[in-house]
């Protein structure tokens, strides 16, 4: 995989035949399009054979055509506007067919997921999160509500959650201005990704702090900066994330929490309750149905 994969078209570019540099113009050019075309369709639409755009790829060091298109999609949800989304969805499905389609790329990108999260990467960050003396959590953006939820579970089953709220730079430095080789941070990002997370996760990594990063490619920001890589997919592509795969991860992350924390959360979750009964934070069960 390509960390820039239109510099690495371009410095290619001398080396090409003439069919593989309509081939290059094309992906350099119209790669919102280009990440969605079959070799065959891309083949016809710049004039070449099949054979060639698979040849092109292997010319860039690419095992096949399919990695190439999954570089060049990659490099769709990292730039593409919020307008070209909106272009590209439309071009991928008609009015009729989003239910359908939105929710089978969101089936996909749980699938994969799961697929290729090892799962002793995982246990490692279960592991970090529950030996931490404070677990410091941090999302821009739409993963805002992300780290919003993680931290509202956490809180139940952790001793010391810091929820990184505000979008001030200045005022997330002061918040984590304490953190440590001792403390963990949990840190989301996906396409566009975000610079306060990218700055977030450089803080804490200079402090020794351990960092979770759930984000989507070994090409984000995040991964050179993280303790624990937790790769969930989104491919997408439309206006909005897909983040059904780290909202998974994160559903695991606290399941695998609770378990083993089960003892020490007992009579936190018991005592819990009572103050909820007692303050009537939910409405009894006998009069929900009134």
């Amino acid at each position: 995989m390509k960390t820039d994969l239109t510099a690495h078209i371009t410095r290619h570019l001398p080396d090409f035949s003439k069919g593989q540099r309509r081939i290059a113009a094309y992906i350099l050019e119209h790669y919102d399009e280009a990440a969605y075309m079959t070799a065959s369709c891309l083949g016809k639409t710049v004039g070449v054979s099949e054979s060639t755009v698979v040849r092109f790829a292997a010319e860039l060091g690419f095992d096949g055509y399919p990695q190439l298109q999954k570089a060049v999609q990659e490099l769709v949800r990292s730039k593409l506007t919020s307008v070209q989304r909106v272009e590209v969805t439309r071009a991928r499905m008609r009015d009729e067919e989003v239910l359908d389609k939105v929710m089978t790329y969101d089936m996909a990108n749980i699938r994969q997921t799961l697929e290729e999260l090892p799962a002793e990467t995982f246990d490692e960050a279960v592991q970090a999160l529950v030996k931490a003396r404070r677990v410091y959590v941090f999302g821009a953006g739409s993963c805002r509500a992300l780290a919003s939820f993680s931290a509202y579970y956490l809180k139940l089953l952790l001793p010391n959650i810091c929820l990184i709220s505000t979008s001030s730079e200045t005022e997330i430095l002061e918040e984590m201005f304490h953190i440590s080789e001792e403390d963990a941070l949990i840190v989301l990002s996906f396409p566009r990704y975000s610079s306060k997370s990218v700055k977030t996760a450089h803080f804490a990594h200079t402090r020794g702090a351990k960092v979770i990063a759930i984000t989507d490619s070994l090409l984000s920001p995040l991964a050179p900066l993280s303790t624990s890589l937790l790769l969930a997919h989104s491919d997408m592509a439309t206006i909005v994330d897909s983040l059904v795969a780290p909202m998974s991860i994160i559903n695991a992350l606290l399941v695998a929490i609770s378990l083993k924390r089960m003892d020490e959360n007992r009579d936190t979750l018991n005592e819990l309750e009572t103050l909820w009964e007692a303050y009537h934070v939910y409405q009894p069960s006998s009069e929900q149905h009134g």
